[in-house]
């Protein structure tokens, strides 16, 4: 059955190197902090997101007051927040799932979990530096969310597989 698997993912393990299996499994989260702290600094700004975000939602809702554009504009920051560490959160548990670390293939969840929310407070505290950003602990917490909601996700589709795989 696992050789069957192997066959419908394409993935063959025998004929990769050690290196690349790696960079398979942490090139793609490490990509993704990257874009993370690009984005927190001061390109990402509010100040900067509102110029291309209240436009259109300004013309998408041209009734709408400036305070009810503001919350909008708020809103979908905030939702940035989730899904960024959300993917962030899924790459780091695809990666520790698979991992040659016995350690961090246990305990994956919580590893990946664990990761994530140190890295949203060493955003946070990387975003205190830039004039036109601060930190915040309730930013933090937003992305710990979007953290606990990525590695979930991973959890559910990996339970989900199994599932598929035993019938």
């Amino acid at each position: 059955m696992i050789e069957e698997l192997t066959i419908q993912t394409g993935h063959d393990e025998e004929n990769r190197s050690p290196a690349r299996g790696r960079w398979w499994r942490y090139g793609p989260p490490i990509v993704w902090a990257i874009l993370i702290f690009i984005g927190s600094g001061d390109l990402l700004s509010g100040s900067h997101t509102g110029g291309f975000l209240l436009k259109p939602l300004r013309w998408l809702f041209p009734q709408a007051s400036e305070a009810t554009l503001g919350g909008i504009h708020f809103w979908i920051r905030k939702a940035g927040h989730v899904t960024e560490y959300a993917i962030l959160a899924g790459l780091i548990a695809r990666a520790f799932r698979t991992s040659s670390v016995e350690f961090l293939r246990r305990g994956w969840f919580w590893a990946a979990l664990t990761v994530a929310v140190v890295y949203s407070l060493s955003d946070e505290f990387h975003q205190s530096f830039v004039p036109s950003r601060g930190a915040s602990l309730h930013d933090s917490m937003i992305d710990s969310i979007g953290g606990l909601l990525g590695v979930t996700i991973v959890w559910w589709w990996y339970r989900r597989s199994q599932r598929k795989i035993r019938r």
